[in-house]
């Protein structure tokens, strides 16, 4: 069973609502050029002031919870930006730093209606697609060690290994346990960086590899924090999959059909015996939450509904993980092209993506399955939608 948590973030709250999508508000609304490897942390660097600004805008907005820019900063995405990698982590902890900084400005301008506790800092983790050319996180086609072969526009492709390729399996679930280890521990090795941040977002995650590879990082954190001193304590966190027609990325074998909401469900959240003769493979932690993010609103209710089934059998009544559900606003990107094109869904506001979106998050809570909900938006969703959503759950 889960223990959240959460639960210490947010005492006897049900629902805390989310930010917005950050690069895309930046694109849309603060009229900033994000087409680079780096996405929304190319302005860490160059344009620090704006993070600071959107930020503050998604707070004004009624958001509680803001992740910070460091969705895209990976050693290969800064490498491929130009930066050296000394730099690319002064600038990750950076990005930490502009959304504590934000959270302080918001609660002095409060004047005392905020407390600092009551706003939180996600440090946001993307998938390893993040470092590929065309971005994977809707694909999960990651190159060796990774996983079975890069994304090829002639085809075919495919992101499962073969029966007879276990052992390149469990190598690519080492390799990937590694990848997100390295990256938190940019944050965990530095007492400044790690006490601004509430909890930890891995957000986007395509395939079921890298959830049990993301589990398997998370309990080796564990086991390094376990003797620092006061300051570098455990953080909350949780897994958001993405599900960009309505079905998980992963197949579940070349070729083969996609993996189902429960087979996913089970991986996020399974529970095995721990013995020392276990490989990393299932030497693993359970989230504190578990969801969804940058899918349409058009398939969120199909894939909740799964979920909801998997968790209720899990659990029973017992109370289960805290449900993170943030959307897209309705546009649809094209990772190779890097544009998005059809428009957002409700009206000018976001009121009627707002409205669909609160619906099914009371409707999760009145289940009783959930430990709480987190309700927010991905791509597409600016400051407007956030104020809507948040006025829309507080009605």
């Amino acid at each position: 069973m889960v223990t959240s948590t959460f639960n210490s973030l947010f005492g006897s709250q049900k629902h805390v609502v989310l930010d917005g999508g950050l690069g895309t508000t930046l694109e849309d609304v603060f009229h900033k050029d994000i087409s680079t490897p780096l996405w929304s942390a190319r302005h860490i660097d160059k344009e620090p002031e704006v993070l600071v600004e959107a930020h503050l805008a998604f707070l004004r907005a009624g958001a509680r919870i803001i992740l910070t820019s460091t969705y895209q900063c990976t050693y290969e995405t800064f490498a491929a930006a130009g930066y050296s990698r000394a730099e690319g982590e002064r600038l990750t902890r950076k990005a930490v730093h502009l959304a504590s900084e934000a959270r302080k400005r918001f609660v002095e301008e409060s004047d005392g209606a905020v407390k600092i506790g009551d706003v939180k800092v996600a440090l946001s983790m993307g998938p390893y697609g993040v470092t590929c050319s065309p971005g994977q996180e809707y694909g999960g086609f990651y190159p060796p060690p990774f996983g079975p072969q890069a994304y090829s526009a002639s085809g075919p492709n495919t992101n499962a290994f073969a029966a007879a390729d276990q052992t390149k399996r469990s190598m690519s679930i080492d390799a990937l346990t590694d990848f997100h280890l390295q990256r938190l521990r940019i944050h965990s090795n530095d007492l400044d960086s790690w006490k601004e941040i509430d909890l930890v977002a891995f957000e986007t995650i395509p395939l079921a590899r890298e959830i049990k590879a993301i589990r398997g990082a998370m309990r080796l954190l564990q086991i390094e924090l376990e003797p620092r001193p006061a300051g570098f304590e455990w953080k909350p966190w949780w897994i958001s999959t993405v599900w960009p027609d309505g079905r998980f990325p992963h197949e579940s074998g070349p070729g083969k059909r996609r993996l189902s909401v429960k087979e996913v469900v089970f991986t996020l959240l399974h529970e095995e015996p721990k013995m020392a003769s276990q490989s990393i493979d299932h030497y693993e932690v359970q989230p504190d939450g578990i969801g969804i993010n940058c899918t349409s609103m058009a398939h969120l209710q199909d894939v909740l509904t799964g979920m909801e089934e998997v968790v209720g059998d899990l659990w029973r009544k017992k109370q289960g993980p805290w449900l993170v559900l943030y959307p897209n606003g309705g546009e649809e990107y094209d990772p190779v092209s890097r544009t998005w094109s059809g428009k957002k869904e409700g009206t000018e506001g976001g009121t009627g993506w707002a409205e669909n979106l609160a619906a099914l998050a009371s409707a999760a809570m009145s289940k009783r399955l959930w430990g709480g909900v987190v309700v927010g938006g991905c791509c597409k969703t600016g400051p407007d939608e956030i104020r809507s959503l948040a006025a829309c759950l507080s009605s």
